[in-house]
């Protein structure tokens, strides 16, 4: 294999955090805002879409002669020699980003896109997304009679339809003109605005104007992807949506079960005889959980090659909360001591219950011909809804558009889930300090700490059945779903968001007090002290973004000068930005 690694210059290191820039955060002393007022660098705007653009080729002489990181992308590029894709194909997959490199747009805590998007829809720091176009075609002139060569989008937007849907448009023309089309596209892309919570973009490519509307935390939850555009502009227009990707019929009937598992972060495994199918697939299940996000790790695609091989197939432990989607039948053989493994096999449906939506029991996982199924032995929590089932199966008897048939388990899944985590954000809620609790001169209250005794006590008078007609074992599941690397990302994203809605709510408290009063009887000590603690505040303000308004930021710095120009000029000099 060969690659072609970015069809665009690699950007320089990275600048401040995003959306500091002075139009859009209040600067609170003028070295901040020198500091901020620099000119935009090389690429900026193609590296706030996308790392890189590849090029993979099979060479027969190179093999796989290439850097880790690029030989990971090479094999993930490709189908496995078992998935016979001939003509072109699409898919994508994920990986884990490179020890020790960092991006034009590598997230910390801070970053304003992460606040103004789904969690769904958040960038990660740690894990890069690809898209693959893959053509396979006969060609008598190399030396496997086949042309075999993908291009690959990567980026930290898990945005599938729109970059599968931008690979439809330059992809055919690549494979014709090859790299002075890659260097135009590029080139237009790094023109595109950066990506912003609730605005709908223009994004201009080879003749075409995509509008794409990003999805803000506002929004309103929607089962269905389709939203309305303004007509006005020509060309595609596309949703970015949370819900990756339609959910295949084979296993619409366990989505419950499977619901379940992705709930409580079990390791599972799909097999699929192609990437598509095993990518989509995956995503499908892993955004199942909706406005909940997925907080364990999944690969839409994963190989024999792939540099956690080892890691996932070992028998010495248990195996990890990860979902992976394979193609190739050595894995049936390496991975059967998985608990739960879903293959699926071509889709042929017929008038009744197809036979490979039927469970399985592990113990018949054994050999490389085994029947498409679900193989486990997962006992549900909650009884099945049966009304549910017979709408999913005659909408198979009546081969109803399988679009159809997803959105109504979309609408079914989003309202468990919220069914689910409506008790948790109630109870969160009620940790929080009284305002009144929050005075100007003292830190802020501690938030109480979650006790999962009192929460299940809670669900008696305000539990799930308030909301959902579903019967079963609740308390089980929240037990078990304490236990989850779900519940853990959860409560880590609640605490963080309540910690600084507190922090926040203090500024407004000092911006009311009466600062000159609180001086009069302080020693020098306290007040410098003051003016160091509110210098973190505002520090703190800018870095992490709190919820405050400029005007509160612009007081707290009036402040800030106010006490020190009260002090004795050695300690003014001391405390006066240069």
């Amino acid at each position: 294999m060969d690659a072609l690694w970015g069809a665009a210059p690699r950007p320089p290191p990275p600048p401040p955090p995003p959306g500091l820039g002075p139009s859009e955060s209040p600067c609170c002393t003028p070295t901040a805002t020198r500091r901020l007022r620099r000119p935009p660098l090389p690429w900026a705007r193609f590296s706030g879409w996308l790392e890189c653009v590849c090029v993979v080729a099979f060479d027969l002489e190179l093999g796989q002669a290439l850097e880790v990181r690029k030989t990971s992308i090479c094999y993930l590029s490709f189908p496995d020699s078992y998935s016979g894709c001939l003509g072109d194909t699409q898919f994508s997959f994920r990986m884990r980003q490179s020890g020790g490199q960092r991006s034009l747009h590598a997230l910390d805590e801070d970053d304003g896109y992460n606040r103004g998007v789904p969690v769904t829809l958040q960038r990660e720091a740690a894990h890069l997304f690809g898209y693959v176009y893959f053509r396979q075609v006969k060609d008598s002139a190399v030396k496997r009679g086949y042309f075999q060569k993908s291009l690959v989008l990567v980026s930290r937007l898990p945005y599938v339809s729109l970059f599968q849907s931008l690979l439809n448009l330059i992809a055919p023309e690549y494979f014709e003109k090859l790299v002075p089309c890659l260097e135009a596209v590029c080139n237009e892309i790094d023109q595109w605005p950066t990506p912003v919570p609730g605005q709908t973009l223009n994004l201009p490519v080879m003749g075409v104007v995509m509008q794409v509307r990003i999805p803000s935390r506002v929004d309103k939850l929607e089962s269905s992807p389709v939203k309305q555009f303004n007509q006005e502009v020509r060309g595609p227009k596309w949703a970015i949506s949370s819900s990756f990707g339609p959910i295949s019929r084979p296993v619409l009937i366990h989505i419950q079960l499977l619901w379940e598992l992705m709930l409580l972060g079990e390791p599972l495994v799909v097999m699929a005889p192609s990437p598509t199918i095993s990518s989509e697939m995956v995503l499908a299940l892993t955004s199942c959980l909706t406005p909940l996000k997925f907080c364990c790790d999944y690969r839409p695609y994963f190989t024999i090659h792939d540099s956690e091989f080892k890691e996932y197939t070992t028998r010495t432990q248990a195996p990890p909360n990860v979902v992976l989607g394979v193609t190739n039948p050595f894995f049936i053989k390496t991975l059967q001591h998985w608990p739960h493994i879903l293959r699926i096999g071509e889709l042929k449906m017929s008038g009744d219950l197809p036979k490979q939506v039927k469970m399985k029991k592990l113990a018949k996982l054994k050999t490389l011909d085994t029947k498409p199924g679900l193989y486990t032995s997962y006992k549900t929590y909650l009884h099945k809804d049966k009304t549910l089932i017979k709408r999913l199966l005659k909408g198979i008897q009546r081969k109803r558009p399988s679009e159809v048939q997803s959105a109504l388990v979309r609408r079914h899944l989003l309202e468990l889930t919220q069914s689910f985590i409506i008790p948790l954000e109630h109870y969160m809620a009620s940790l929080m300090p009284l305002q009144r609790a929050v005075t100007p001169w003292k830190t802020p209250p501690q938030i109480r700490p979650f006790r999962q005794d009192d929460f299940l006590k809670s669900l008696e008078h305000a539990g799930p059945q308030l909301t959902c007609v579903l019967k079963g074992d609740w308390l089980g599941l929240y037990r078990r779903f304490f236990k989850s690397p779900n519940f853990d990302g959860w409560y880590r994203q609640r605490h963080r968001e309540m910690t600084q809605k507190l922090e926040a709510l203090h500024l407004e408290v000092i911006c009311e007090a009466n600062i000159l009063t609180w001086m009069k009887d302080k020693s020098e000590v306290e007040i410098v002290d003051l003016v160091l603690k509110l210098r973190e505040k505002l520090i703190q303000a800018q870095a992490h973004q709190l919820p405050v308004k400029e005007e509160t930021l612009q007081r707290v710095a009036l402040y800030v000068d106010t006490v020190i120009g009260s002090l004795p000029d050695d300690l003014q000099a001391v405390l006066r930005h240069p």
